[in-house]
């Protein structure tokens, strides 16, 4: 590109992939930092719960140099809303045809239907194909408990999920479809 003065820069792209993933989550904090602001509800995102072996001291302070997963995580977000516990996993996939199962992993499975065999509302919500869906707990551990697939086909999701629309306010109104799918039809 040529700018004032003949001086000359060279554009390059440079492609930074640490975030990729990451949108569905931010989508999902907005909304949540919102229903709190508006005391609609109080839902949060769980740490992973990280041990550290080694840290260095800098003049920016302790800087983590080698830490592990001291257990394994459980679902993504929990929190209550309407006097119910609520507890759910974000999930986002590149494939245009199916969900990997494979993104899940099995405590985070066993985790879901112990919080369902409890009462709770448990739920995934996958982003696919530039459209985001809600998918009930029992919907999921149903499909794979009666299914030898290794993913979920965009026809399973589309047929029981539930579309969440992006919007302005919250970004992601999930909450809109809990609604609709746990108080509205009980």
């Amino acid at each position: 590109m040529l700018y004032p003065n003949k001086i000359q820069k060279s554009q390059t792209k440079s492609i930074n992939y640490s975030n990729r993933g990451m949108f569905l989550e931010s989508l999902i904090n907005e909304s949540n930092q919102y229903y709190q602001e508006k005391d609609i509800a109080l839902i949060f995102k769980k740490p992973t719960p990280i041990g550290i072996s080694e840290a260095i001291y800098t003049d920016r302070g302790r800087v983590i140099k080698n830490g592990y997963f001291k257990a394994p995580s459980t679902l993504d977000y929990n929190g209550i809303y309407k006097g119910k516990y609520i507890e759910f996993e974000a999930k986002e996939t590149k494939s245009t045809t199916s969900f990997p199962l494979a993104n899940f992993h099995e405590h985070q499975l066993k985790y879901l239907k112990r919080v369902l065999q409890h009462g709770g509302i448990c739920f995934v919500i996958i982003s696919m194909n530039n459209c985001i869906y809600l998918l009930k707990g029992e919907d999921l551990v149903f499909f794979i408990e009666n299914n030898s697939r290794k993913s979920i086909p965009l026809d399973y999701l589309k047929e029981k999920g539930f579309v969440i629309l992006e919007k302005y306010n919250p970004p992601l109104d999930y909450l809109k479809v809990v609604d609709q799918v746990y108080f509205e039809r009980n």
